[in-house]
């Protein structure tokens, strides 16, 4: 009996065949080589595939360990990349422009209020929010209003990879009837205790059982239960006495909210945001080389730039150590490089012009290319990108509408992460003290949640064909596909109840003056 005859007399029973049947399938076995992903993807045996030795580990060690790093880059190309300071203030403007406002929507059916008095108390709730909101003193700083915080806050999301914002409280002012306050920090300072450079990252356990992942305290159960803030930038060396504070995630009276992280979650049990330029970062800096390369060659070649030779034996012509800095030698030739320049050479020297061939043919194409690819990452058409639309209306038309569908996503994250929250501990403390009259708001969870619904309106997609879009605007209202009020919002992010009052005044101030006219 050879092996594979063994083999087959030894599996045969647990497989409930006989010798000869466990044979045929072990021949079956053996004669397939690939199957499934393994042809694809998951396959070792392809040349392509052989060095490919890719892992992912847990969302703190593929994420987390490489925060700081992402964090400093995405920075720096902020800083110095045209391309990718437009792919953040594209979304910036497009996201909340000039700040998500406010619209309350009462639930008044939950309530049991007529639409009247909700209406009623909507106005009274605006008014009272924008009393806090438009003034710079619900800025801890007191350097911003609301609407300008919020730009602040999703540059810093955007950058960092999330944002956060510190709940405070002050006494109330003659002028100023709210002690809300709102502290914008950088992700950077919310780091595990002690921890500096690259260990900002730096995760451990503490007596009580909780974990710190990144600056995030969370319990047994995997739930954030504290923030872990320095009072200054773990990296920066302006401040040598770092200290780190403790805020806990949730008012223990209270249960509203102290800390706000606005993030956009890649992962489960992700608990820090990934910077906005992560996927994009190398191609971004490539492309930055190449852009600053292919300029300064430019430059030089408009010098029209030459190089003297001379067929002198000796280097006694090109010696100025004998010339100081003020000084210029009468036998030192002074050759200058510089658009009409003419230099007049010696005897025995001539000249040797460097054709670089710039402004390279192909550079348009190339970064035009390189362009669509990173903004396909970015969720950003190239045309937005570039700010720069020479196609058809109807492939205009279509970029704009897919770059809003991300933009829309990040509205409503931002709106549900910041926004919100800030309005609904801002109402807790207007029903508190008595500016708002809203009968039992403390009493019950779904009662104060009727009172807080609210929508967060920002700045509309714009318009390529104004004509074409009011047109289909007036034609899905006529036929109960959207609202006048909808179609306000979308077309130039207007309120149609403010619009509707204001062309009512206009239309008495109108019809006064024709009969002032007739008379």
């Amino acid at each position: 009996m050879n092996a594979l005859d063994k083999i087959c007399e030894f599996i045969s029973p647990s497989l409930g065949l006989k010798r000869e049947a466990a044979r045929m399938r072990l021949d079956m076995v053996r004669s397939i080589q690939n199957s499934g992903y393994d042809e694809g993807g998951a396959s070792q045996r392809k040349n392509s595939m052989k060095g490919w030795n890719a892992e992912s580990l847990s969302p703190q060690e593929d994420i987390d360990l490489n925060l700081n790093i992402l964090r400093q880059r995405t920075k720096s190309l902020f800083m110095t990349s045209p391309l990718a300071a437009s792919a953040i203030k594209t979304n910036r403007t497009n996201v909340v422009g000039a700040g998500l406002r406010l619209k309350s929507r009462i639930d008044f059916k939950a309530l049991g209020i007529s639409h009247q008095e909700a209406d009623e108390l909507e106005k009274q709730i605006e008014r009272e929010f924008n009393l806090w909101a438009e003034s710079k003193r619900c800025d801890n700083l007191g350097l911003n209003d609301f609407y300008e915080l919020q730009q602040i806050a999703i540059m810093s999301w955007l950058i960092n990879g999330d944002g956060f914002a510190l709940v405070k409280h002050t006494n109330t002012t003659p002028y100023m009837p709210y002690g809300l306050r709102i502290h914008l920090i950088e992700g950077d300072r919310v780091s595990t205790p002690n921890s500096k450079g690259d260990y900002v990252n730096l995760r451990y356990k503490l007596e009580n059982g909780n974990r710190i992942y990144s600056g995030v305290e969370i319990d047994k159960e995997g739930s954030v239960v504290a923030y872990h803030v320095c009072n200054s930038y773990p990296n920066s060396v302006l401040e040598l006495n770092k200290k780190w504070e403790r805020v806990e995630a949730f008012g223990a009276e209270t249960g509203l909210p102290n800390v706000l992280q606005i993030m956009e979650a890649e992962r489960p049990d992700q608990y820090r945001g990934v910077p906005y330029l992560a996927t994009v970062v190398e191609s971004l800096k490539q492309l930055t080389r190449y852009t600053e390369a292919e300029l300064m060659a430019a430059v030089i070649n408009a010098f029209f730039t030459v190089f003297v030779k001379t067929d002198s034996p000796d280097d006694s012509a090109n010696d100025f150590s004998g010339v100081t800095e003020n000084e210029t030698s009468i036998d030192s030739p002074d050759y200058k490089l510089g658009p009409g320049m003419v230099n007049i050479l010696r005897e025995g020297e001539s000249i040797e012009i460097a054709d670089a061939k710039r402004p390279n043919v192909n550079f348009d194409g190339f970064v035009s290319s390189m362009t669509k690819y990173i903004g396909a990452a970015l969720e950003i058409p190239y045309e937005l990108l570039t700010k720069s639309f020479t196609a058809s209306y109807s492939a205009s038309r279509a970029a704009l509408l897919e770059a809003w569908k991300a933009f829309k996503m990040r509205r409503t994250w931002f709106a549900n992460d910041f926004c919100q929250p800030v309005y609904e501990i801002w109402l807790c403390e207007a029903v508190a003290r008595g500016r708002i009259d809203a009968p039992g708001f403390f009493n019950d969870p779904s009662i104060r949640k009727a009172y807080s619904r609210a929508d967060w309106n920002g700045p509309a997609p714009g318009q390529l064909d104004p004509v074409k879009e009011v047109d289909a605007a007036t034609k899905r209202v006529e036929n109960g596909f959207s609202t006048r009020e909808r179609e306000t919002i979308e077309i130039n992010g207007g309120d149609f109840d403010r619009n509707i009052e204001q062309l009512i005044i206009e239309n008495e101030k109108m019809k006064a003056i024709k009969t002032k006219e007739g008379e």
